[in-house]
């Protein structure tokens, strides 16, 4: 058998979980984002492996208005699809015991639509669904599929690829400058 599970063919082999809101305090248990830059205020709904509804509450207060733009504060897009894969991180991290130990990694971003700006005083409804899971010897990797919305209104879309690593796994030392560098595993 293959190492892809396909989310759909993979639901008769574990039981399907439904799981209700989650606060800041909650969320702050299971991501590693700390302010300024987590993304996530509320989760809503969160089906194991499958799917996660998230709320992120937009302030004048957050510190990216004060250069983007002066006055005229839109929120840039890329922390749009960062807010996504936040989202996504959260149902991806909740299927390991040892997630302090983790990391996850963007590997791509593909499709990336940005179709209303997102402005202080939003609402926004973060909806990502699991396209692909892969449990690899090393890691897992998968693909979602996010869409945002304020007052209903899409303002978001795009697919977004991560792994989830070891913490130690890929980083170099602080010799050679600490940069974060992903390793040549994460094309398998």
């Amino acid at each position: 058998m293959s190492d892809t599970a396909n989310i759909n063919a993979a639901e008769g082999s574990e039981t399907t979980t439904k799981s209700g809101p989650l606060d800041i305090n909650q969320i702050q248990a299971i991501l590693p984002h700390r302010y300024p830059f987590l993304l996530i205020d509320r989760i809503l709904e969160h089906e194991r492996k499958k799917r996660i509804v998230a709320i992120k509450n937009v302030t004048i207060n957050e510190p990216f208005f004060a250069g983007h733009f002066p006055g005229y504060p839109v929120m840039p897009g890329v922390l749009i699809v960062e807010a996504m894969a936040q989202a996504g991180g959260i149902v991806l991290l909740t299927e390991v015991e040892d997630r302090s130990n983790k990391l996850i990694l963007f590997t791509g971003i593909e499709k990336a639509r940005f179709r209303r700006p997102v402005v202080p005083g939003d609402q926004m409804r973060i909806e990502v669904t699991t396209l692909s899971w892969k449990d690899l010897r090393r890691c897992i990797a998968v693909r979602m599929e996010g869409k945002a919305f304020v007052n209903d209104k899409l303002v978001c879309e795009g697919t977004v690829s991560a792994q989830l690593v070891a913490r130690t796994r890929g980083l170099t030392s602080s010799n050679s400058g600490g940069a974060e560098t992903a390793s040549p595993e994460a094309a398998e």
